[in-house]
C-alpha cells in the first residue's frame, strides 16, 4: 500500500519556491533559495564546533567551500555537493544539511560551491566537483585526515555531481568509502521534455506537478546546465548511461515518492545492484523532493534522512 503525503509536507508545499519555470530566472531562482534559508534565520542551526570558509581546487581555479567538523578528531571526510538544479543553490542554501551531515556521521563535512550555469555550463559542474575531491583528498590533513575514509555526497542535482563524481573515481583507481546519493538526477537525456523518455520513467508523469519539484521545472534546470540537447546522453550528467557500474563505491541511495526523479533514482539503485554494488535504498515514502532540508518541520522527514545518514556513516567508518 502506498503511503500518503504525510500532511506537514502538504502543508509546507505551497510555501515552497522555485514553481513557475514560465517566469523564473536564474537570478529569481537563486534569490528564492536564498529567501527560503533565511526564513528560518530564526531557528539556531544544529551546532557544530567548527564551521570554516576556505577553498578546494576546481577545474579552472579555486572554489569557495565551507568546512563543517564536530571535532578535530581524525574522521572520515566527506565531499558534499548542495542541490538547486545545478543553477540555484549554494553554501548558504544547504548549510543546515550539512551541519546534519556533519553531526549524524561524525565526519569532517567539506561543502564545495561549484559553478553553476547558465554562466558555465555542462560539464563545469562536474569538472568542478571531480577537481574538488581529488584537491581533498591530497590536502587530507586539513579535512578528516584519512585517506581511507572518503565519500562523496549530495542533493538532487548534488546527488547528481555525487554520482558522476564516483564513476570518475573509480576510473581514476581512486577509492571511495562511499556515496550517499540524495534524490538524485541519474538521466538528464531528453531533456525531461522528450515523451518517450519520460515514459520509461512513471513518476515523471504521476508527480509532474504538485509536489514542490516539478517535471516542467526539471525540464528548466536541465536546460540551462546543457548546452546541447545530445550531452544529456553523456554519463557524466547521466551517471544511469554509464557503461559500466561494476566496482563503484557502496551506495546509499534516498528517493521520495512524490517526486519526478524517484523512478530513475529507484533505476539507479537497481543497476548498482545488478553489478554487485553495496545498495541501501531508502524509498522515502509519503515525502517530496527536498526533504532532507524538511527535517525540522515533518518527523516523517526527519526519521528517513537519519535513517540514511546512520547508513552512510557506517560505510564511512568501514572505509576501503
Amino acid at each position: 500500500m502506498i503511503a500518503p503525503l504525510d500532511p506537514v509536507i502538504a502543508e509546507i508545499i505551497p510555501l515552497l519556491p522555485l514553481r513557475d519555470p514560465e517566469v523564473m530566472t536564474p537570478q529569481s531562482a537563486r534569490e528564492a533559495l536564498l529567501s527560503l534559508a533565511a526564513s528560518r534565520a530564526h531557528v539556531p542551526p544544529p551546532g557544530v564546533a567548527i564551521v570554516e570558509n576556505t577553498e578546494v581546487k576546481g577545474a579552472a581555479g579555486p572554489l569557495p567551500a565551507r568546512l563543517y567538523r564536530v571535532s578535530r578528531e581524525r574522521s572520515p571526510t566527506v565531499v558534499f555537493f548542495h542541490g538547486g538544479g545545478w543553477v540555484a543553490g549554494d553554501l548558504d542554501t544547504h548549510d543546515r544539511q550539512a551541519r546534519w551531515l556533519a553531526i549524524e556521521t561524525g565526519a569532517a563535512v567539506v561543502s564545495v560551491d561549484y559553478r553553476r550555469p547558465p554562466e558555465t555550463r555542462f560539464p563545469g559542474a562536474f569538472e568542478d566537483a571531480f577537481a574538488a575531491v581529488r584537491d581533498a583528498i591530497e590536502r587530507i590533513g586539513e579535512f578528516g585526515g584519512d585517506p581511507r575514509r572518503v565519500g562523496v555526497a549530495g542533493d538532487s542535482a548534488g546527488g547528481n555531481l555525487a554520482a558522476c563524481t564516483a564513476i570518475a573515481c573509480r576510473d581514476a583507481g581512486i577509492g571511495l568509502a562511499g556515496q550517499l546519493l540524495v534524490y538524485p538526477v541519474t538521466d538528464a537525456f531528453g531533456n525531461y521534455a522528450d515523451v518517450n523518455e519520460n515514459a520509461r520513467y512513471p513518476s515523471r508523469a504521476e508527480n509532474a506537478e504538485g509536489y514542490f519539484l516539478s517535471r516542467a521545472v526539471m525540464a528548466w534546470f536541465c536546460c540551462h546546465y546543457l548546452a546541447e540537447a545530445k550531452d544529456g546522453a553523456d554519463w557524466r550528467v547521466s551517471p544511469l548511461r554509464a557503461n559500466s557500474h561494476a566496482g563503484l563505491a557502496p551506495a546509499i541511495i534516498a528517493t521520495a515518492w512524490f517526486d519526478p526523479l524517484r523512478d530513475e533514482g529507484t533505476a539507479y539503485a537497481a543497476l548498482l545492484t545488478e553489478a554487485g554494488v553495496p545498495v541501501r535504498h531508502y524509498q522515502g515514502a509519503g515525502l517530496i523532493h527536498g526533504y532532507f532540508g524538511l527535517g525540522e518541520a515533518s518527523e516523517v522527514a526527519r526519521a528517513e534522512a537519519q535513517r540514511a545518514r546512520a547508513d552512510f556513516r557506517v560505510l564511512l567508518e568501514r572505509g576501503v
